[in-house]
């Protein structure tokens, strides 16, 4: 019988090889395990089927047999980008490994935004007692550009909190907790009518630089900029110009176009731009979450089944 040559490459595999394990799979395959530091070999590479790993790395064009990729990331432009990979080869992503955590961590930055903890824990440092206002969520319009899983997550938690929800989607359909979906061609719309703007938008080629001066210019002066997607959707410059002019509130950025964001980039110093260091997604059984994904597809690859979370190389996502 013949068994599929997967390859995990990756510091953290014998999470991975121990869930296969745990669900009966991993005789299932010819595996073969590594840390980064160590490169796949020739022999192994040729024959490799399955490969699960963070970035390609350089690995495709030495894997010409691969059928199925298991990225660890929701966004798999790494992948899309690499030239050797093969419109034939399913690339599945870890979509849903941050449906739970990435609207909470958005939760927290509209309740910094509304809340003065961060002032009053200053105050404190300095013993001083200054009375400050809380600003309700409640009544307001959080708009969100990309209403897929997160998004919807997203908006259910903030209907919650009896905020009003719009947002856009590619395809859109109506749906739960959500006031009105728009086309993407209507993003216009949302952007003038949010309170808060929030982006999960997927990256693509319509989507980069989405946000410009012409967009920027939409939104109302009160409103606040929230970037949890990709860091290409906003033109930086035009971001920079649009806080220190007062043209919108503020803006809280967790995404960036290079990562770390480099100490000498205006965003550290602009009053009214909040750096988050890329905590979206990221909490503590995200690992198991990735693996329960990982072993879902693994039995439905031994079986002939359609993978779940496939992207679409067309489309980015």
């Amino acid at each position: 019988m013949h068994r599929p040559v997967c390859v995990i490459w990756m510091n953290e595999w014998r999470n991975y090889e121990s869930a296969l394990e745990r669900a009966g799979l991993a005789d299932k395959f010819e595996l073969h395990c590594a840390p980064l530091d160590q490169p796949v070999s020739d022999a192994v590479a040729e024959r490799a089927e399955v490969l699960l790993a963070w970035r390609p790395a350089g690995q495709l064009k030495r894997m010409p047999r691969l059928r199925w990729i298991q990225a660890m990331n929701a966004g798999v432009d790494p992948w899309l980008g690499d030239p050797a990979l093969k419109p034939v080869t399913a690339l599945c992503c870890a979509r849903g490994s941050h449906r739970v955590s990435m609207p909470e961590n958005i939760l927290g930055a509209l309740f910094h935004i509304t809340k003065p903890y961060m002032a009053i824990a200053l105050d404190q440092r300095e013993s001083r007692w200054q009375k400050r206002m809380s600003i309700p969520l409640a009544g307001k319009t959080l708009g969100i550009l990309g209403l897929g899983a997160i998004g919807q997550e997203l908006a259910r938690k903030a209907s919650v909190l009896e905020m009003r929800v719009i947002g856009t989607k590619r395809t859109p359909v109506p749906l739960a907790h959500v006031e009105q979906v728009y086309p993407s061609e209507a993003t216009d719309e949302v952007l003038g009518a949010a309170d808060f703007v929030v982006l999960l938008t997927p990256s693509t080629q319509e989507t980069i630089n989405l946000i410009d001066a012409k967009r920027l210019r939409m939104m109302k002066p009160t409103a606040w900029l929230l970037n949890f997607s990709r860091g290409a959707v906003i033109v930086d410059a035009d971001l920079i110009a649009a806080v220190a002019a007062k043209q919108i509130a503020g803006a809280i950025l967790d995404v960036y176009r290079q990562e770390p964001l480099p100490a000498s980039h205006p965003f550290w110093t602009t009053e009214g731009i909040l750096v988050l260091p890329h905590i979206g997604g990221g909490h503590p059984e995200r690992g198991r979450a990735i693996a329960d994904i990982f072993v879902d597809n693994a039995r439905r690859f031994l079986a002939g089944q359609p993978l779940n979370a496939v992207v679409d190389q067309a489309r980015g996502y």
